[in-house]
């Protein structure tokens, strides 16, 4: 049985069967999940049937596609419903996203109710600060973080995901979005890598539990606007944006690790502005490949989503949201407009831009703290000269020459067989010396590195979608050109920095647990040479946080007292934060020209 095969299921039913079990069946119930999961699974229409045994059927009705109750769970055998298999289908299918309203309907404000007992404020003019329910959810949310932080993945069961999908649950009754989001992806991703998922990446976690302990923190001590932006909102806002004279520029795949799939297809406007008209909904990488060819659903325009990235629309009534999304709304009108090249103006100007200024104003969109709704791209657009393959621990990434002699590894976007990007990249790696425009995401690290998606044909007519447009060895240049010289791999400002000690006893703590760094011992050779690199504070982080994991008190009789669950999980987010920042900073600086460099030749 494969988990996206079930239905998924609210996090408070998961949480409920869980909290369900006696004692004795909670310490089964990871056993349960495992033996569940090599079970037969059938499914007619709304339900979903899982043969327990040769007698026993385990039943999900999940009308509309999610199990929203608990008593939607139900099972055959003799122990039902205090049975442990009922927990254990909740906790191996997915966790469902909440409900949203519409996202194509004007935003209305949804203030907390107040309690009874709740003091009003002094004046209007007080900063808004978080209510003390908010507070309760917060300090929920962090306590299920740092547990799960103080097991390890191999510790966090299906018990402690449980706990952490009750305070997600909590956290969103008590209007704390965003946190209850990052709780349900970290849900996601300890079951991914308990599991064994070959697109599992331990950073994720890392990033996920690094969002979801500082967000929970930052509740309680914020206010206004950044309070606002903390909580985050349930859905997007769209506000009015009169007439706009799009321009498509591609369209990309989108899977989702929930097993969601569509299509994200990206327009600038007259002023250079970007935005995105997507589709994506239940279904994965197949649905993403049926999607591109279905009309856009944007007012009367007849394109597909792969005909609007290569033509263009005239829209009056649009909405936008603050990450450019554009709505779908009753009052928006768009009809068939001419496009234009990527050489041509309005498009043309975005190439313009040197590639250093566009890494920073990406790094602000993408960094790990940013406020979500604040807006931007992190979308890069570089002329680039083909260098040929480059071999790295994880697979093999594309080199390209780019503005200011700047050197970019170019990966692909979804590794996913069914999508086109693995394969064009390494056909396009085949041809070195080849000069094109691109598009890609860029992805942080101590050297410039970019998610290729989207670039010129190779041939100079039109464009190629690089997840969904496949090329063919004819589309390359003469085999017999002149190949451009191998040059020696790219490095950065931070390409030799001592900064990785800290970083792995980070990402370290996140797989094994606190224990992990407890057993290390004297950390002091490491922090000197830090120290030596002119990084003191990442020498006291880590020299702090190695002492937290190892620091076990005794009462008077010399019994081991319960470890500081809080006290580690505060060292570990203050060293991932400081190895975040740092990190940006010199993704920043890896994307400076060269002082020698020679200037990139364009295509424009």
């Amino acid at each position: 049985m494969n988990a996206d095969r079930l239905p998924p299921v609210a996090p408070e039913v998961t949480a409920t069967l869980v909290e369900d079990l006696s004692p004795r069946l909670r310490k089964r119930l990871d056993a349960a999940v495992t033996k569940l999961g090599a079970r037969p699974v059938h499914r007619d229409g709304d339900t979903v049937t899982i043969a327990v045994d040769d007698d026993t059927e385990l039943r999900l009705h999940a009308p509309g596609g999610v199990v929203a109750a608990a008593d939607a769970i139900t099972c055959g055998c003799l122990l039902a419903p205090a049975c442990v298999h009922r927990a254990a289908a909740a906790c191996a299918a997915p966790a469902a996203d909440p409900a949203t309203e519409p996202a194509d309907e004007p935003a209305r404000a949804c203030p907390e109710p107040r309690s009874a007992t709740e003091p009003l404020p002094d004046s209007a003019s007080s900063p808004e600060v978080a209510s003390p329910a908010q507070r309760g959810a917060a300090d929920a949310l962090w306590s299920a973080g740092a547990a799960v932080l103080e097991a390890g993945v191999d510790g966090a069961g299906a018990v402690a995901q449980a706990a952490l999908l009750r305070a997600a649950h909590t956290a969103r009754l008590r209007q704390l979005p965003r946190a209850a989001g990052t709780a349900l992806s970290v849900v996601t991703l300890l079951r991914a890598a308990r599991a064994g998922d070959p697109s599992y990446r331990t950073a994720d976690l890392v990033t996920a539990l690094a969002e979801l302990l500082g967000t929970a923190h930052r509740v309680g001590t914020t206010s206004g606007a950044e309070l606002a932006a903390v909580r985050g909102r349930v859905r997007r806002p769209y506000s009015p944006d009169g007439s706009l004279r799009l321009y498509g520029l591609f369209t990309e795949p989108v899977v989702t690790d929930s097993g969601h799939g569509g299509v994200r297809t990206w327009v600038a406007g007259a002023d250079g502005r970007l935005f995105t008209v997507g589709d994506v909904a239940p279904g994965g990488v197949g649905r993403a490949l049926g999607v591109a060819d279905r009309a856009v659903r944007l007012g009367d325009s007849a394109l597909t989503h792969r005909e609007l990235g290569r033509a263009g629309l005239a829209v009056s009534g649009a909405t936008v949201s603050p990450d450019g999304r554009l709505g779908a709304g009753k009052g928006v009108k768009a009809v068939t407009a001419r496009g234009a090249a990527w050489t041509e103006p309005p498009l043309a100007t975005l190439w313009e831009t040197p590639p250093s200024e566009q890494a920073a104003r990406a790094l602000r969109s993408t960094s790990r703290y940013a406020d979500p709704d604040g807006g931007g791209s992190d979308l890069l657009f570089l002329d680039v000269e083909l260098l040929g393959a480059v071999g790295e621990s994880g697979g093999t990434c594309l080199l390209a020459l780019c503005g200011g002699g700047v050197r970019v590894r170019l990966t692909v976007a979804d590794d996913d067989p069914a999508l086109a990007h693995r394969d064009n990249l390494m056909l396009l790696a085949t041809a070195p010396g080849t000069r094109l425009r691109i598009i890609g995401r860029l992805v942080p690290a101590l050297h410039p590195r970019l998610a290729l998606l989207a670039c010129s044909h190779p041939t100079g007519e039109g464009t190629i979608d690089l997840g969904l447009d496949r090329l063919s060895r004819a589309d390359l240049p003469d085999p017999a050109a002149p190949v451009h010289p191998a040059p020696p791999q790219p490095g950065g400002p931070g390409a030799h920095s001592p900064l990785y000690l800290l970083e792995r006893r980070v990402e370290q703590a996140v797989p094994a647990g606190r224990a992990a760094l407890g057993t290390l011992g004297d950390v002091t050779a490491e922090a000197r040479r830090i120290r030596r690199a002119g990084l003191p504070t990442a020498a006291g982080l880590l020299t702090a946080l190695c002492a937290s994991a190892a620091r076990r008190d005794r009462d008077l009789f010399g019994r081991l007292l319960p470890a500081d669950t809080d006290g580690f999980a505060t060292h570990w987010l203050a060293a991932a934060r400081y190895t975040a920042a740092v990190s940006e900073t010199l993704c920043a600086a890896a994307w400076e020209p060269a002082q020698d460099a020679v200037p990139a030749r364009g295509l424009s």
